[in-house]
């Protein structure tokens, strides 16, 4: 079964419910193994993936990811447009616990995560300036109104390395820079995005204030796991009306955005290369 909708499940969203004709896919990439199990199926009519990012069970540590297996499993359903899900930090004060972030921007403060498809003698450089897909963007953000979810669209994710959670002196430098909300995923989700031709859009959950905040060690573990459940509720009622409104037809540039970014001379490029790339590269190679 094919798929052209993916959404990524974050910490505290392992399922999507109102599934039809659920299946399981176990797909084996060059990249290694995703990770878990897609499930396939149907959602408002649409054929969609679904893969818990963090395995069901919660198993997989940010730092952990194989990010290109998970991204070249979607690629290799023939997904075309990614919604992902994350739990964040706010580190603004007007976006608050239960509210959505749909966030335009990325800041990198990971420390050697491999976040590129390309290499052994195939040198690409994408566009990445714009790093989230402005069509899909817009699809959630009124999907948000609709699902009558807080959210705002637009601002940084800063992604930083984890696990562990920042020092304050960390946290309020980052709000010293204007990030909005910070988390450990989505920046490496986003770049092979991009370098796969597909749409991506974050929807970025907020659980709990950074550390910066004046309230933060009166929040308890079980304040974080209600904000946890009630944001997993929105975010399926965010990805229904999202999946719903998702146009057949890509509008924006996502799906050639390795039209001028492949470099090496194709003479050049190494077979067994062209062998494991051969899903993002084949239509430039022939």
């Amino acid at each position: 079964m094919k798929a052209e909708i993916g959404i990524i499940g974050g910490s505290g969203l392992y399922h999507m419910p109102g599934f039809e004709g659920l299946e399981e896919a176990n797909i084996t990439t060059p990249f290694g193994n995703p990770s878990d199990n897609y499930m396939l199926g149907t959602l408002g009519g649409r054929n969609v993936a679904f893969l818990a990012r963090h395995g069901r069970g919660h198993r997989i540590s940010p730092s952990e990811l194989n990010f290109r297996a998970n991204i070249y499993g979607f690629k290799s359903l023939g997904v075309e447009r990614i919604i992902s899900l994350s739990a964040v930090g706010s580190l603004k004060e007007e976006h608050r616990p239960q509210d959505f972030v749909i966030p335009d921007q990325f800041f990198d403060r990971t420390r050697g995560r491999i976040s590129t498809f390309f290499g052994e003698g195939l040198v690409a450089h994408i566009s990445f300036a714009d790093p989230v897909c402005p069509e899909m963007s817009s699809v959630v953000a009124a999907a948000c109104e609709k699902a009558g979810v807080n959210a705002k669209q637009g601002g940084t994710y800063l992604c930083m390395e984890g696990p562990a959670f920042s020092t304050k002196a960390e946290s309020n430098v980052y709000r010293g820079w204007g990030m909005d909300v910070i988390g450990m995923t989505n920046l490496q989700e986003a770049k092979l995005a991009r370098e796969a031709e597909i749409c991506y859009v974050s929807v970025a959950m907020v659980t709990d204030y950074d550390c910066w905040h004046p309230e933060h060690d009166a929040v308890t573990v079980n304040d974080i796991i209600a904000n946890l459940v009630k944001n997993a509720e929105n975010a399926c009622k965010v990805v229904a009306e999202a999946v719903a409104a998702t146009p057949h037809g890509r509008g924006c540039k996502c799906g050639s955005a390795l039209a001028h970014a492949i470099l090496t001379d194709r003479a050049a490029v190494p077979e067994a290369t062209k062998q494991k790339l051969g899903i993002l590269i084949a239509k430039y190679f022939v």
